[in-house]
């Protein structure tokens, strides 16, 4: 991409941005950020399609969202108390969002006059930055051994909901007096934050998976076979995307560390070998919840590197070539999964693959202590693991039983 089509690209956002927050979304047209962005309307058109198309990229690449991952990767790393490292995460959050407050202004106003496409856009967007945050939560909650009785995903939604709402208040009224400042809501945010959803007085240690104690809801046999399908129909990385969750149990951020040396194929064995973390190798699959997707040599993954023109080290590249991120691979299973709903009537979650794989390969004779050393897990989080096994084995010992009758 040249520099011209970057400055070109670039401009036409930072219109919209002005445009949008001064008369709104559905007020502004494409004509006027194209006269302010300096450029003819077909050049936006080219880019971004239509109006729409554009608040996608502005909403996309918000400062909100923006390198959000790995500027907490950093501040986890950080010797900060956990009130500390809560404090200043909100306090960066609502700066991030103060940048753009007539923007913010216009998105929450005017949302329900979206295309859904746009709002899915928006709950995409929340979803990475909870996925984030939970990560950031179980690292420093870590740190400072204090228990939990809820999962970081849900912390992290009840934090994030409660910064939307104070900065929708600040941004949309005047002399409210429900706080003296934003440093008293903060701080009052943290404290209730950490009274109520933590117990400061655990003093064992605990590993991050003790967190998780969301349920365990693996996905059907014929919930994940359609999803491969509709995978293998967007193209060659979607399908070996879903075919390496599937196959092999690794979490988005760990496939998106993985390089093309860091898999091993033969005709009796295909593995992928982890270097970050909890260092191991795992198989990838062929046999997924009762159907072959091709062999040890030939298959969905080797398929997509055969097709690679590229000289990348990354096993997976994002739309624009380049390497993958854990986001991006959230985002794309979003999408792979749009419209899909388990029995429970939920869209598919991410973590449901890496689930459902854990609880097929128990169903096929694995111990707790070899899956421990290919999951990385404690034996103490695989047990629901084992308990969802033996209930699926159960049923279908008593169908086999009908079935004889």
């Amino acid at each position: 991409m040249s520099d011209q089509t970057v400055s070109t690209r670039q401009r036409l956002i930072n219109a919209a941005i002005e445009l949008f927050a001064i008369q709104g979304v559905t007020e502004t047209t494409t004509r006027q950020i194209a006269e302010l962005a300096k450029v003819n309307e077909v050049t936006l058109f080219r880019h971004f399609g239509n109006k729409h198309g554009l608040l996608l990229a502005v909403i996309s690449e918000s400062p909100v969202f923006q390198e959000l991952g790995e500027y907490l990767k950093l501040q986890a790393n950080q010797t900060t108390s956990v009130h500390q490292a809560l404090k200043d995460y909100c306090k960066d959050r609502l700066q991030a969002l103060e940048k753009v407050p007539d923007l913010v202004r216009s998105l929450v106003g005017e949302a329900g006059n979206y295309p859904i496409e746009n709002r899915q856009a928006i709950g995409r967007s929340l979803s990475q930055a909870n996925h984030y945050v939970a990560e950031y939560l179980a690292t420093v909650m870590e740190r400072e051994q204090l228990h939990t009785n809820m999962s970081p995903q849900k912390l992290a939604s009840m934090l994030n909901i409660m910064l939307l709402g104070y900065a929708i208040i600040e941004f949309t009224s005047e002399f409210h007096e429900l706080w003296l400042d934003r440093d008293e809501f903060l701080d009052n945010l943290v404290e209730l934050f950490l009274n109520k959803a933590t117990n400061p007085t655990y003093s064992s240690p605990i590993k991050p998976e003790s967190f998780s104690t969301e349920k365990l809801v693996d996905l059907p046999a014929n919930l994940v076979h359609a999803i491969l399908q509709r995978a293998k129909k967007s193209g060659l990385r979607d399908y070996a995307l879903v075919y390496v969750l599937f196959g092999s149990g690794l979490s988005p951020a760990e496939i998106a560390r993985l390089e093309r040396s860091h898999q091993v194929s033969d005709p009796n064995q295909h593995l992928l070998q982890i270097t970050q973390g909890s260092i191991r190798q795992v198989p990838l699959n062929q046999w997924i919840m009762g159907k072959r997707y091709g062999s040890y040599t030939r298959n969905p993954l080797t398929q997509w590197l055969k097709s690679r023109k590229d000289e990348r080290a990354a096993l997976f590249l994002n739309n624009n070539g380049m390497p993958i991120s854990d986001a991006e691979i959230i985002d794309y299973w979003q999408q792979l999964t749009e419209g899909f709903l388990t029995p429970e009537g939920q869209q598919p979650v991410i973590e449901q693959a890496q689930q459902t794989w854990c609880v097929e390969m128990l169903m096929k004779g694995m111990d707790l202590e070899d899956m421990s050393i290919l999951t990385g897990w404690s034996i103490a989080k695989l047990q629901s693991y084992a308990r969802r096994a033996r209930e699926k084995s159960a049923l279908e010992q008593a169908i086999r039983l009908d079935q004889k009758s």
